[in-house]
């Protein structure tokens, strides 16, 4: 059956349009119902229940499923989403809404209905003949699609009847909404609100710490005082910022401060691109990552970042006399140029609350319901919950979701979603530090399996077309020990004209991901692999990254391959790349390269490519770092686990052979010459990377810290940059370039990705080069599968896609890259910090020679060469009298009593861990040499923490 509607619509060069809008309805939809002799099956997929036995519910004690509409959807996934609840309708109607009002509930959403174990159950009651309703006159969308949502669960009851009168199955609508309610209950339908259906499962009480608490107004508990000033409305908003009364930016809570924050504004205002709010009233309930709105304050009362470090560590969860007690501290006395554009947040326009890990804070009331959880990311305040599970959360780690943010309340109220295990777990802790860095790490679902190749595989001729066959060259692979994702292989030999013929061959992951399917789009998600110390989150499923892609020895695979050829001073003299079928020789870790190139008596065929790489190789690092290519410096930590435990035994600073310098130099010189052809082909749209030259204000630091030490380091290009650090040097303190290089870094801009018609400025600062691109690692980037698709389509051998050549979306692709490379960055330095807490958990207090990176005001800044490890020594602490300390920014130096400290003095401190907050555990370092009386430490004496440790471990 076909219904239509027809308009006229004015076109914007003044004709007029007739459209036709047609709209098929069919009887041949299925309810769902397994069983069903109706719906003879008329249905796929995931079904409901014959036989719904699953839930005792003291308001319908019949067999029943549950129909729930959108904003039950939308704000109760948690409850839905429990194991408990399953047997579910979900309208077309209601998922359509979904869609349009919130992207990860829907995602969450389609995640439940294609888990069969659910029975949730997608009815498209929009094309059913029975069900589909026409918009009345006078009815707004809203109420047709709530009409909709009644007709459909009368329909259901209906045809129900005629399934089972016997066993009288029926539909139960589920709605928060009063006037929805009240209809559906003058219409006969049985209906609850989520709250009573909830707190009738007598089985399953712990669900009802999992509802979220909806009407803000609800919540706020009677007689308080009024502590906020109200929102205005998105509408006064939006006239606000368009007129510039308003500020619109993203709101950035401070780490260090809960009663200050920044708001990043959005635009090219350069004069008040960065916004300061200080205390409670200012910051307005904002939460970190929102987009609000901002007034800005007359220049009267701006006032200065403050160097005031406060964390929220309240038990009285209500007292806002004694928060205007310490917003005060925060007014220092400061000279007119530190003082910053400063506001207050009037509204909120977008929330970006997530799901957010912590801790319970056990409410010292007993019996008491209601709590306050304190959230791992210091910048999160803390959330109200309401728990009959208290007691069992203690100690744990555990994740809550936030519901709202009444006037009257010091702090957001949310509900409790997952308990995630003990704190301090090593399984719990590695889930807390992916969820918490936003790493997508759930199992790979059925439907991007789906797309992988059928086993056993080997190549065919069809896998042959527009590829070559090499794999009677000599090709081998140099990789860490224990790598199974191996993407790059060499070879190098000499051709009958005397010249060198040199081979990258990189795994052709995208033969094997092709564009808009499920497996590629869970690639782009993820946009990267994340290695954590003991732990590796696929960005492909792994017969991908470990199997089939990965160019293991001995075996045929298939190859994007980079072939020059070049005379023996490594001039590039041909270029051509060409897909291809190889088969590697030997799978060599560094170690084992280098002691082959390094042998006597080793000769083979092997041996002779990897010396003729070594030699070219040399020679390009050589004439990389005569153009101004930086060579820098960062300790990277390798842990040694017990076989057993799979704690770490023993911690040092990974040792770089010549061989590591060999493979980088061709992945450099591959990333360069793909950079070249891909912009060659698509000027507009080729994805690029570049690193941004730091503003000279960034090398302050490492200029004067190297002026301390009598040395003289010049930024002006990254060639006399490169250059002086090769000069300083000091013969009686070898260990001082390493430093120079490591604050270096710390001066350096991040690199990105981007698209090549979206920029002007290519060059990439640290490699010295004016084009760069990422090829060579295609198993764990998913930037490298689009410069391969790139430059697939510029060869010839493969064929292009609409998304390639549009600009937007790459420069969209782009974004979540660079986000997904930051997060995975911080992800491992957060597993690494954890391992190193573990280590010194059971190694107990030692004490290191350590080099000062950063005087502060209050403390210094040190690295410890043997593990790797920096950290901070302050040198005031609770209930010790502070000691004389006089700063000075210019040199910088920290005088303490009669010892002055510069950046790169040699001192040895003391290393322990301290639990004594079990949540932010941390590596605590104290000043053992030089001796100052009433500050150094002595080695054996064992502080309070470590006392307080152990109190918590009875």
């Amino acid at each position: 059956m076909l219904k239509s509607k027809t308009f006229l619509k004015k076109t914007r060069a003044g004709g007029v349009m007739k459209i036709v809008r047609e709209h098929y309805l069919r009887d041949d939809i299925g309810c769902g119902a397994a069983g069903c002799a109706e719906c003879c099956g008329a249905h796929d997929g995931p079904a409901l229940e014959p036989q719904p036995q699953d839930r005792a519910s003291s308001l319908c004690p019949r067999p029943h499923y549950l129909l729930p509409d959108t904003n039950v959807l939308l704000h109760q996934i948690d409850v839905l989403e429990d194991p408990a609840i399953r047997n579910v309708i979900v309208l077309q109607t209601v998922l359509q809404e979904v869609r349009n009002r919130s992207a990860p509930v829907y995602k969450r959403i389609r995640d439940v209905t294609n888990n069969h174990e659910k029975h949730f159950y997608t009815f498209t009651n929009e094309h059913h003949r029975e069900t589909y309703i026409e918009q009345e006159q006078g009815e707004n969308a809203n109420d047709r699609n709530d009409r909709a949502i009644r007709v459909a669960v009368k329909w259901y009851n209906e045809h129900l009847k005629k399934m089972s009168a016997e066993n009288q199955l029926q539909v139960i609508f589920i709605t928060n909404d009063r006037k929805n309610k009240e209809k559906a209950v003058e219409e006969g339908i049985p209906a609850f609100t989520c709250e009573e259906y909830i707190k009738s499962l007598t089985a399953n009480p712990e669900l009802i710490d999992r509802l979220a608490c909806l009407s803000e107004e609800g919540n706020e508990i009677e007689n308080r005082k009024i502590i906020f000033s109200e929102h205005l409305p998105l509408s006064k908003l939006q006239q606000g910022i368009k007129s510039g009364t308003y500020l619109q930016g993203t709101f950035r809570a401070s780490r260090e401060n809960y009663l200050e924050a920044t708001v990043w504004v959005h635009g090219d205002d350069e004069e008040n691109k960065e916004i300061i709010l200080q205390g409670l009233k200012n910051l307005n309930r904002a939460i970190h990552e929102d987009i609000v709105a901002v007034e800005l304050f007359p220049k009267s009362l701006w006032v200065a970042p403050s160097s005031v470090v406060l964390h929220d560590e309240g038990q009285n969860e209500d007292d806002v006399e004694k928060e205007e007690e310490k917003e005060s501290i925060l007014k220092t006395a400061v000279n007119e140029k530190m003082l910053k554009p400063t506001g207050r947040v009037v509204g909120i326009i977008k929330r970006n609350w997530r799901p957010y890990c912590g801790m319970l804070s056990k409410s010292d009331i007993k019996e008491s319901r209601r709590h306050l959880f304190t959230p791992a990311d210091r910048r999160i305040p803390r959330i109200r919950i309401e728990t009959r599970q208290a007691s069992t959360l203690e100690g744990r780690r555990i994740i809550v979701a936030i519901d709202g943010w009444p006037r009257n309340s010091r702090y957001p109220n949310g509900h409790f979603v997952k308990n995630l295990g003990d704190a301090g777990d090593k399984e719990t802790e590695t889930e807390v530090l992916l969820l918490e860095h936003d790493v997508p790490h759930q199992p790979f679902s059925q439907a991007v399996l789906s797309f992988l190749p059928k086993m056993p595989w080997s190549i065919t001729e069809n896998d042959m077309k527009n590829r070559e066959d090499l794999r009677h060259l000599c090709i081998c692979s140099v990789d860490p020990p224990g790598c199974t994702d191996i993407d790059d292989a060499l070879h190098c030999r000499e051709l009958e004209n005397g010249n060198l013929e040199v081979g990258v061959h990189i795994a052709d992951v995208s033969h094997f991901i092709r564009p808009g399917n499920a497996l590629d789009q869970e690639s782009a998600r993820r946009g990267t692999t994340v290695y954590l110390c003991e732990k590796r989150i696929d960005m492909v499923p792994e017969l991908l990254s470990s199997n089939l892609c990965s160019l293991r020895c001995n075996v045929d695979r298939l190859a994007f391959s980079c072939i020059w050829e070049m005379n023996h001073n490594a001039e590039i003299l041909k270029t051509r790349f060409t897909k291809s079928a190889i088969n590697s020789k030997a799978s060599l870790t560094y170690a084992e390269a280098q002691m082959r190139i390094d042998s006597a008596t080793m000769n083979d065929d092997i041996t002779t490519s990897l010396r003729g790489l070594n030699k070219l190789a040399k020679i390009l690092k050589k004439q990389r770092i005569e153009k101004g290519a930086l060579t820098l410096s960062s300790p990277e930590v390798r842990f040694h686990m017990d076989s057993e435990t799979h704690d770490p035994i023993d911690l040092q600073t990974k040792e770089l052979r010549e061989t590591n310098s060999m493979v980088e130099e061709f992945m450099l010189l591959a990333n360069i010459s793909v950079a070249k052809k891909i912009h060659e082909e698509f000027s507009e749209h080729a994805l690029l990377r570049k690193h941004p030259a730091p503003p000279p204000s960034n090398y302050e630091i490492l200029v004067k810290a190297a002026k301390s030490k009598n040395l003289e380091i010049r930024t002006d290009t990254a060639k006399s940059l490169a250059d002086s650090l090769d000069q300083a040097e000091s013969p009686t303190f070898l260990y001082l370039n390493t430093l120079l290089r490591i604050l270096a870094t710390r001066c350096m801009m991040q690199a990105v990705y981007f698209c090549s018609g979206m920029d002007n400025d290519f060059h990439h600062y640290g490699l010295a080069s004016p084009i760069y691109t990422h090829f060579t690692s295609p198993i764990r980037r998913y930037a490298d599968v689009i410069v391969h698709r790139l430059l697939a389509v510029a060869i010839g051998a493969d064929s292009t896609y609409p998304e390639l050549t549009d600009k937007h979306k790459l420069a969209d692709l782009c974004k979540n890259l660079n986000f997904r490379h930051k997060m995975a960055q911080y992800a491992q330095r957060a597993s690494v910090a954890f391992h190193t807490q573990l280590f010194f958990k059971s190694k107990g207090i030692v004490s290191e020679e350590a080099y000062i990176l950063f005087v502060r005001k209050n403390a210094i800044v040190v690295l410890i060469p043997k593990y790797g490890l920096e950290g901070t020594v302050f040198f005031e602490e609770k209930d010790k009298p502070d000691p004389r300390l006089i700063y000075d920014d210019e040199i910088p130096s920290l005088k303490i009593e009669d010892t002055v400290f510069h950046i790169f003095d040699k001192v040895k401190v003391k290393i322990m861990l301290d639990s004594s907050n079990l949540q932010h555990q941390k590596i605590r370092m104290s000043l053992v040499e030089p001796q100052i009386p009433g500050v150094s430490t002595d080695v054996s004496n064992i502080n309070e923490p470590q006392r307080k440790k152990k109190k918590l471990e009875k």
